[in-house]
């Protein structure tokens, strides 16, 4: 077991218990996967950026990523459904868990003039997605063997039954939400 996830047994769920009153520790949101995406819009023109896009999700994840195809056809950017687009990887377990420890105390704090991550991104469902602008925040990412800066969407998805809880919750697990201004 990571961590991690000890954390979040023996912290996290003694906290939320008492702050949200819950009669049951089955009752406590928790993580349920983490799934990040990579578009690759120019794989389109030349496959050899999807393949270093591929490789350099699998280095940070340590899961093989898989490629995902173009549903439509979209002529104006000369698409085609079947098309490879871009590729994805869904965390779960202890790969999870350590993903989202690096992504929280090593990688976030190293994107320039970071003031935390934006509270407002929680989808109604309790489920947090966030935008990356660019792959070097991951110390696993060489900068000299990087052949293009690429952004990822990674999507935090809980158990929790509204964004308030699934807030706390993040919070706890150590995600550094922005403090909102007073007015």
């Amino acid at each position: 077991m990571s961590p991690y996830a000890e954390h979040y047994r023996n912290e996290v769920i003694p906290a939320l218990i008492r702050r949200f009153n819950y009669k049951n520790v089955m009752e406590v949101p928790k993580l349920k996967k983490i799934c990040i995406n990579i578009g690759v819009g120019g794989a389109i023109q030349n496959q050899k950026l999807l393949e270093n896009a591929v490789s350099e999700l699998t280095l940070v994840t340590g899961q093989r990523a898989t490629i995902t195809k173009a549903k439509k056809s979209i002529a104006a950017f000369k698409l085609r459904a079947g098309m490879s687009i871009g590729c994805r990887v869904t965390l779960r377990g202890d790969r999870m868990y350590e993903f989202f420890n690096r992504l929280v105390n090593t990688s976030l704090p190293r994107i320039r003039d970071f003031r935390g991550v934006s509270s407002k991104s929680f989808d109604g469902h309790g489920n947090y997605t966030m935008g990356l602008e660019e792959q070097m925040i991951f110390p696993e990412i060489e900068y000299d063997k990087v052949s293009e800066v690429r952004g990822m969407d990674i999507t935090i998805v809980t158990s929790a039954r509204s964004d308030e809880e699934a807030r706390e919750f993040l919070q706890f697990m150590g995600m550094p939400f922005r403090q909102q201004q007073q007015q």
